[in-house]
This record gives structure tokens, sequence and C-alpha cells, in this order.
């Protein structure tokens, strides 16, 4: 019998020879084309179709664990400046603390979230998320009578917990619901499209309340629509019976892999802060770094890995390196987007919450385009058109001249910047969704979503060193801004090449698998 890996190979050649993807060749009806999609779907019983009412409210409350899940970044990022004087923060590598502690955890436990919603269900998981989410935004909302940055920080980091629950559940619910074919692939765009606009709507939100009411008012009203959805969630989704009946959990790499993530992250964004020389620094890298090798040791030893060993293809790692390196370049673009809006433009955070509106009209477009194009054109050049969209947005914002009227280079790398998120994420979910075995749906969409909110926490961490060391001490804030923003243009660079070589890399097989054909008619 043939390896898993040795299959998703085939699997590939045969999607490259015919520039369609996988999920187009499930409607064939021949034997002869088997992907290991298919044998999955073919081995486990459908779930039971919905009234068009219900899938309609079953997708609207799927999509809401991703809406809400970026409104908790706009809530923060836009009115950084008036919770950080409510707070007494302003030090930079402080108030990235209000962005990357959520992200940190998001990122961290989604892998956890995704395993335990294969064991135990994922409705379960689903369900749970929204009411964490909804108990630690209220708290997160009390820190204004404290006065505390540093709980404030512990609250938006366990916030982030509730989302690393929701969101690989949501889609490993819908890769459970859907069978791949085109009507997935545009759910997923659909999912995909729900993030930009998730966040627009806790930017413009949050910014209001920040404004003309209280900015703990963003966190209360959070947690009343988390505990809404909870509710919803409870009565419209289906149940999800775990298809495995093995039951084991992999509590020792959990948590090695938990402390290396959270100490890797710590210190990687503190040393902004507190200088790489500083002794606890040091010492938090090294024991992060130790931890991870010793999680990557386990992994290859425990009998049920959090990553399944053998399910995921050459293929995927290419999708998720490009993850890493574009998602981490856009976390760079929207939180110095901002600074460079509201600091050195002195434009009021609900005026610079309005001009980033086009990102969620332009971030729709590049999700339904994405679940057309997807079927038509190889994935590969999919992922370096997205590449492409990182890079140059990153470049609009970084030679942006100060004095410059919004509707130049401003608002166009807020048209440019969603194809990069909205091309990249549905690409990235339905090519794991459909390379994994069904009871490893939750890991699947566990991996994008780690990679997708750790890498953004990283890319701040590369952004703020960069900017403590060019902006003459704070004094030249537009130095600051512009060197972080060039990372993050090396960031995506490096994505494009990355791509590229991808890109030729099929091409050659594809020329390959087409002259092995015109050999086996003669």
């Amino acid at each position: 019998m043939e390896s898993k890996s040795t299959q998703n190979d085939k699997a590939s050649n045969s999607h490259n020879a015919s520039s369609e993807i996988l999920g187009e060749k499930l409607s064939k009806n021949s034997p002869d084309h088997t992907t290991p999609s298919e044998e999955t779907s073919q081995s486990v019983t459908p779930t039971p179709p919905m009234s068009p009412m219900r899938e309609v409210a079953f997708v609207f409350i799927i999509c809401a664990s991703n809406l809400l899940t970026q409104a908790a970044l706009g809530q923060t990022i836009v009115p950084l400046q008036i919770i950080g004087a409510s707070l007494g923060a302003s030090n930079p590598g402080q108030l990235s603390w209000f962005v990357a502690a959520y992200s940190l955890t998001v990122g961290t436990f989604i892998l956890i979230a995704g395993r335990l919603g294969d064991i135990f269900g994922h409705k379960i998981l689903f369900v749970t998320g929204f009411f964490w989410y909804a108990f630690w935004s209220l708290v997160a909302g009390l820190t204004v009578y404290p006065h505390s940055q540093i709980f404030f920080d512990v609250c938006r980091a366990l916030q982030g917990i509730g989302p690393a629950m929701m969101v690989p559940n949501s889609l490993a619910i819908l890769g459970r619901t859907y069978p791949p074919g085109r009507r997935k692939e545009m759910i997923f765009s659909i999912y995909g499209a729900t993030a930009p606009n998730g966040f627009i709507v806790g930017a413009v939100f949050g910014t209001l309340l920040a404004e003309f009411a209280s900015w703990q008012w963003e966190f209360y009203i959070m947690a009343i629509t988390c505990s809404v959805f909870g509710t919803l969630a409870i009565l419209v989704v289906p149940s999800c019976t775990p298809d495995t009946t093995d039951r084991t959990f992999d509590y020792l790499g959990s948590l090695t892999g938990v402390a290396g993530l959270v100490l890797f992250n710590v210190a990687w964004n503190q040393a902004p802060i507190a200088g790489w020389s500083a002794p606890y620094v040091i010492v938090l890298l090294v024991l992060g770094l130790l931890s991870l090798g010793l999680f990557l040791y386990i992994e290859t030893k425990v009998p049920a890995p959090l990553i399944p060993r053998g399910a995921l293809s050459g293929k995927v790692g290419f999708v998720l390196g490009c993850i890493v390196l574009g998602w981490a370049s856009f976390g760079i673009w929207v939180y110095y987007w901002f600074q460079i809006i509201e600091n050195l433009r002195h434009v009021t955070p609900l005026l610079a919450a309005a001009q980033v509106i086009p990102c969620g009209i332009s971030g729709c477009c590049a999700a339904l385009t994405t679940g057309y194009v997807l079927s038509r054109i190889p994935t590969s050049l999919v992922m370096a058109i997205a590449m492409l969209a990182f890079c140059l947005g990153n470049i609009l914002l970084a030679t942006m001249p100060v004095e410059q009227t919004y509707w130049s280079q401003a608002f166009v790398s807020t048209v440019v910047m969603p194809w990069g998120m909205d091309m990249s994420f549905p690409a990235a979910t339905i090519i794991l969704s459909d390379f994994v075995a069904k009871e490893h749906q939750g890991i699947a969409a566990s991996l994008v979503v780690t990679v997708v909110n750790y890498s953004i926490s990283i890319g701040l961490g590369i952004a703020g060193t960069t900017e403590v060391h060019v902006n003459n001490g704070g004094q030249d804030l537009l130095r600051g801004y512009r060197g972080a923003v060039y990372a993050a243009i090396g960031l995506s660079g490096l994505g494009c090449l990355f791509a590229l070589y991808y890109v030729l890399d099929e091409h050659r097989k594809r020329g390959k698998s087409r002259e092995r054909v015109v050999v086996e008619e003669k």
C-alpha cells in the first residue's frame, strides 16, 4: 500500500496536468480518478443535508466566529493610543503587546483546540470558545478600573484562547459538512472574506465607543455578542460525532509546544522594549527554543502526535511557508498603517477606521474571485498572486509621503492588501482540508490559523526590533515606522520568491506529466 504522502504527490501531479484543483476532480465518477479526499469522503458517512434557511443560519454563525476573531484586533489597534493613555502605557513596545498578546494565544492554543475537537466533537469546542471569549472580553473591559497595563495584557492573552477554540473547529465543521467541490470553495471563500470586514467592524465600533463613550464598552459589547452567537450555535450548528475512536491526547507534546511558543514569542516581542542583551530575554529565548526542540522530538515518539505524521504533503508545506511570510508582513502593515496615519498625519482614530473601509469591499471581491479561480488555475499561482499583493501593499505604505493625500498610496494600499489575505487564506484552508483524512479536519484547520496568528505576532516582534534600532531613540518616528515596514517588504518579497519557485516547479511537473501521457498513448 502506498504512503499518504505518495498518494498526495500523485494527486498533485494529476492536478497539475489538468490545471484543476483536487475538489474539481471529485465531480468525476470514474474510479480511476481517485484523490485522498475521495478516499476519505467515501469512507465516512456525510453530514445530513440542511434546509436552505438553516444552512444560511449555519454559515452565518460559522463565519461570525472568524469575523469576531478579527474584530478583536481592530477594536484594539485603531484606538490604541486612547487605551494606552487610559492604562498609562505610551512606549511603542508596550502598546504592541495589546495586539501581540491576543495573537500569541490565538496562534499558540489552536493546535490543541483542534485536536480536542477531533477527539470530543468540534461543536463542543466551538460553542465553548464563544462563551470563553465572552467572559474574558468582559474582564478585559473591567481593567479600566485598576488602570493596569499588565492586567489588560493578561486578559487579552486569555481572551485569545476563545478564538483559538472557535476558529479551527468552525473550519473543521465546514470541512466535514461540505465535500470537496465548487460549493465548498465558495463557502470557504465567504468565510475568508469575513476577516477584513471583521477587522473593520471592530475598528469602527471600537473607535466610536472609545472616542464618544469609554473604550471598555467595546469589550462589554463583544462579551454580549459572543454570548448571543454561542447560544445560537447550540441551536443551529449540527452535532459532530468524532470520526476517530482513538481518544489519546498528547499531553506532553501539548505542554512543551505551548511552553515553547509562548516563551519564544514573549522573548521576541519583549526584546524591542528591554533590549536583546537583557538577561531575562536571553533566558526566555533559550528556554523557548529548547522547549520547541523537545516538542519536535516528542512528536516523533508518541503514538498520537498533535500533527499526524505523514498527513501533510510537500505541497502543504509550501502553502504554510507562504502563509508565514505573507501574514507576518500583513501584521506589520496593519499595525504601522494606523501608526503612520494617526501619529504622523494626525488623523483621528475614527477617521482612520473609516479610511480602511475599502479593505472590506476589496476583501469580499478577492475572496469571491479566489473561490472562482481556485478550480481553474494552479494553487501555486494563486499563492504567488497573494504574495505579490502582500509585497505591493507594504511597498506603497513604506514609500508614502506623510503629506500625501489619502486617495493616492494610502487608498491603493488598503485596496491591494486584502487580496493577499483573501487569496492565501481560502487557498490554504481548502488545500489542507482536502489533503487530510476527515478525522483530522480539526488539525488541518488548526495549522492554517496557527500559522496565520503566530506569524502576525512574530512579525510585530521583528518590526518592533527594527523600529527601535533606526528611530534615533524615538526622535525620528517616520524613520522608525518606515524601517519596520521595510522589514515587512523583505518578508513578503521572500514569500514572492518562494512562490515563484513553486510555480516554476509545478510547471516543470506538468510538462513531465504531459510527456508521460504522450508516451503512454503511443
